[in-house]
């Protein structure tokens, strides 16, 4: 009998050493590891549309800030969480279509873009021609996608008002003569935003649709430094927001911010 109620003690003590195990085990890996290459962009609270953009490269685990700080515009209405490489979150407005709020997350960079045949970036680029779109209409087969109507027909891009090539659409509009895409809602969700981009701005002081929106060298700068194999990534957030998930998301502390 004592032998069993040893085997009992036994049994228990090994049962909570699991358990501290577990209950300590290291947080997991957040899905943008891999990034060399990150883009931040903090603003001041949810409903600011104001901002400050950092870039910084991954040297030996720790982020290296590059350049100084920059300053950028985002939605009108400012930020609201979108669907991107972070876990689901409710601490603050959530992302939706035509909310002129700009996604925010951790993202991936996608293709750039511009009116030019050629620019000068590393990244995969994409020439716009007249006849590029990109659909904005919720539960449309293109959703969140850019696609050409020469290839996918005039019907598939019905009712967009995302015309890629603004300046032969929309009176000689500047603003995506240079630009890359924010993969939010990658997986082109319903009514969860579309069309995401960093572009030029029309003025400092003048609010986007949803994307955040810089001053043309800042842009040259940005394309001329991102690198494909970097796998780089964008993250924008509230100030505090950021402060919140810095650690757990294992993201650089922007020295005004410290």
């Amino acid at each position: 009998m004592t032998s069993f109620f040893s085997f009992l003690r036994c049994a228990a003590a090994f049962a909570a050493i699991g358990f501290s195990v577990h209950a300590h085990a290291a947080p997991a890996l957040p899905p943008w590891q891999g990034a060399r290459q990150l883009v931040l962009v903090t603003i001041d609270g949810w409903n600011s549309d104001q901002g400050v953009l950092r870039r910084y490269e991954r040297e030996d685990h720790h982020w290296r800030a590059v350049g100084g700080p920059l300053p950028v515009v985002i939605g009108k209405n400012g930020a609201a969480w979108g669907l991107g490489l972070q876990p689901s979150r409710e601490d603050g407005p959530i992302k939706r279509e035509g909310d002129n709020r700009s996604p925010a997350g951790v993202f991936r960079i996608g293709t750039a873009f511009g009116y030019a045949k050629t620019i000068a970036t590393a990244m995969p680029y994409r020439a716009l021609s007249a006849t590029d779109w990109c659909m904005d209409v919720s539960g449309a087969r293109y959703y969140n996608r850019i696609v050409d109507a020469k290839v996918v027909g005039a019907d598939a891009v019905k009712g967009s008002s995302e015309p890629m090539r603004r300046d032969l659409h929309v009176h000689g509009d500047p603003r995506y003569r240079m630009g890359f895409v924010i993969d939010s809602n990658p997986d082109a969700k319903p009514g969860a935003g579309s069309c995401i981009f960093g572009h030029l701005w029309a003025a400092p002081t003048t609010g986007t649709a949803g994307c955040t929106a810089m001053t043309p060298a800042s842009m040259r700068d940005l394309l001329g430094w991102l690198k494909p194999e970097d796998h780089p990534v964008f993250v924008l957030l509230p100030r505090q927001a950021y402060a919140a998930v810095k650690d757990d998301w294992q993201l650089p502390a922007p020295e005004g911010d410290r």
